[in-house]
């Protein structure tokens, strides 16, 4: 018996979670992210734990660590300056890519600038087909040439983008293997090692990504490892991933495309346990930290999966967690432009200096600031005591606003929370047209340092059915640590009409990626029983975009070609409202999730409550800007069959929770606390 730690590095706070093998307690904690120091969080918070006499490292079984050093790398294009080495005549395949402008609706809007401007890529003469097969090895004194080429560039690492090699990667393998051993100091990054998907400017995209944050991941996980073992922390650590499983360090290192969304799939695979221990399955998972706002979309309590999540400018084509994010986190910046007009974000006072009200130095109001304005939060300590909010700091903050709009500091605080409120609307509808969902049926799970204080405004837009705030909401995403499983993605392109003829190579193909499988859990040490889900992305004739399809395995494994039909056409159905059982379909691609099911912390249901509630003190706080004599309450004085009607304020170690005048409060069996609007003449 031991300890488990589940960690998540925000853009303010650390948050981790502690779970206790022995009893089933979970404790929690958070301090601040150290962005100048990324790792530094961590160590203080094992030293704290060990001094308060919670832990001893050489305890901890487990550490589950998720990380926003990948993401922050792409964000800030502070990673090395590499080379594409591509097939010749392809060599603009970044700076064309797919002809679209980011702002549909802007003309001046423009595209990012490549991560590998156009003068450091150099074509490669070889070639293979589309059938895979090779019609010309590259020479080797070719590739020592540019090879030459980049290292009097001053570039430091070296991305291989052949054409088709989704089909055949023995020239970009043969390519890699030279430039290693031409220029072994030299960083190398192949598509097919990184993830083979047909369309060469996706495949292109993602494995530039992952080699442009190779070696500040590394650095950073090479450092992570080694502090961890002088602290006594003997365990291998796993890193959450972009698909909401873990891996160990060896892949993440090899991979590091895989964890640039860890933190928010972490927070989603948290979110999903708690609501299906809980018995809570259609749900809109909101999560706001210090810097976005981050949204997902739970089926059945299952988390939904995609390709193409965007970080920082660009998309990455892994299969990811689906979250939508808006810059509108606790931390963004509230700001009039030239004609007087209100904006929030993009911009955070992230943890450094942070919002006005922290007493950290920031003095740009803030949502954050807004709220503590309003009198709405600052009521109880906030991070486990790590702030101390400063009423009046905030509204001299906002007070420069409020003259720019005319406007008293109270009204100008509620429209900073209405534009963020407006902006968070605008993101969620995209999301569940995406997925064909009425949100009217769903409620929101609200986590995350700012979730909470927001979750019951937006729910008013949206219209939901309710809301759910968790016990320990601010640390959901280092939960999600404790609760993710071992779990990877395997993906074969094989272009096929979906036919008798060419369904009968399925079998083998999904016998092979299951062998792929079988041997990935082996090298993670996983002896437990292997459960795998098959899909395939396919697409009507004349189609130029895929649909992927969930696949029963039985009838993949024996080439079913009704049944594998009848699933495409069901789905398409499902998401466009017809379909066309008469046209041919094509198969793209086959796709299967090999997952190692760890032990997860349990949801222990709580005492009824045996007194009446009883609130810590009244006060008067602004809701949509008007005063209101309002209860705070307490949440560990909360217990199930309490109610109570709002306005009122819920005050706990790792965020407040904001009740409306409009909503009503209750707590359910395991201490959940359901917000639901009331009906209204």
């Amino acid at each position: 018996m031991g300890f488990r730690i589940g960690v998540d590095v925000g853009g303010s706070f650390t948050d981790f979670a502690v779970l206790n093998e022995e009893n089933g307690e979970l404790s929690t904690l958070k301090v601040f992210s150290r962005p100048d120091a990324p790792g530094e969080e961590i160590v203080s918070a094992l030293a704290r734990m060990q001094t308060q006499g919670e832990l001893t490292p050489s305890e901890v079984i487990r550490f589950t660590h998720g990380t926003t050093v990948g993401i922050n790398t792409i964000i800030q294009r502070n990673g090395p300056k590499l080379a594409l080495f591509t097939t010749k005549n392809f060599e603009d395949v970044l700076e064309i890519a797919r002809l679209k402008i980011p702002e549909i609706h802007n003309l001046y809007s423009k595209r990012p600038e490549p991560l590998i401007p156009r003068e450091h890529v150099f074509g490669i003469d070889e070639r293979v087909k589309a059938d895979g097969t090779v019609l010309k090895h590259a020479e080797r004194n070719e590739v020592e040439n540019a090879v030459r080429m980049t290292k009097e560039a001053g570039l430091q690492g070296i991305v291989v983008a052949f054409l088709h090699a989704y089909r055949n990667a023995d020239n970009e393998a043969a390519v890699a293997d030279f430039v290693r051993d031409i220029a072994p100091d030299m960083s190398v990054t192949t598509t097919s090692g990184t993830w083979p998907i047909i369309r060469e400017y996706e495949r292109t995209l993602t494995a530039a990504i992952s080699g442009y944050v190779r070696p500040r991941v590394s650095h950073y996980l090479d450092r992570f490892e080694q502090t961890l073992r002088q602290h006594g922390v003997h365990v291998p650590p796993l890193i959450t991933k972009c698909n909401g499983g873990v891996m160990g360090l060896p892949q993440a290192r090899r991979e590091p495309v895989q964890m640039l969304l860890s933190g928010t799939a972490s927070g989603v695979i948290g979110a999903g346990h708690i609501c299906k221990a809980c018995g809570y399955m259609d749900v809109l998972t909101l999560d706001i930290g210090g810097t976005s706002a981050d949204v997902a979309v739970l089926m059945s309590g299952h988390a939904q999966h995609g390709t193409g999540e965007t970080v920082g400018d660009f998309s990455i084509h892994i299969p990811s967690v689906s979250v939508s994010s808006v810059g509108q986190g606790g931390g963004s910046i509230a700001w009039v432009d030239d004609l007087g007009i209100l904006h929030v974000g993009p911009e955070s006072a992230g943890s450094t200096p942070g919002p006005a009200c922290y007493g950290r130095g920031g003095v740009q109001a803030t949502i954050t600031d807004a709220m503590v304005a309003q009198n709405l939060i600052g009521h109880g300590e906030l991070g486990y005591g790590a702030v101390t909010v400063n009423r009046e700091a905030a509204r001299q903050a906002v007070k420069p606003l409020a003259e720019k709009l005319c406007a008293s500091i109270e009204d100008t605080s509620a429209s900073i929370l209405e534009i963020a409120i407006s902006a968070m609307y605008a993101e969620i509808q995209s999301l569940v047209s995406r997925f064909g969902i009425d949100q009217r049926t769903f409620q929101i799970l609200a986590f995350g340092g700012a979730g909470p204080m927001l979750a019951c405004f937006l729910a008013r837009e949206l219209d939901v059915a309710g809301v759910i705030v968790p016990p320990a909401p601010g640390v959901v995403s280092a939960l999600g640590g404790l609760a993710a499983d071992l779990r990877n993605d395997f993906i074969k392109t094989l272009f096929l009409d979906l036919d008798a003829a060419s369904v009968s190579r399925l079998p083998a193909a999904l016998s092979e990626m299951e062998k792929t499988g079988y041997q990935w859990l082996k090298d993670h040490g996983f002896t437990g029983e292997a459960h795998f889900t098959v899909s395939a992305d396919m697409r009507y004739l004349g189609q130029s975009y895929e649909i992927e399809t969930a696949l029963d395995k039985r009838a993949a494994a024996q080439g079913n070609l009704k049944a594998i039909a009848l699933a495409f056409h069901a789905e398409h159905k499902r998401l466009y409202g017809h379909c066309s059982e008469d046209t041919p379909i094509q198969l793209i691609n086959l796709r299967l999730v090999v997952t190692g099911a760890l032990s997860k912390p349990g949801m222990p249901e709580r005492e009824p409550a045996s007194k009446p509630l009883s609130p810590v003190h009244r006060l008067t706080a602004y809701f949509d800007g008007k005063p209101h004599k309002c209860p705070v309450y307490s949440r560990v004085s909360l217990a199930p069959d309490h109610i109570f009607d709002g306005p009122a304020i819920v005050i706990q170690d790792d965020t407040t929770t904001v009740v409306p005048p409009d909503f009503t409060a209750s707590v359910d069996r395991f201490g959940n606390l359901l917000l639901t609007q009331r009906l209204t003449e």
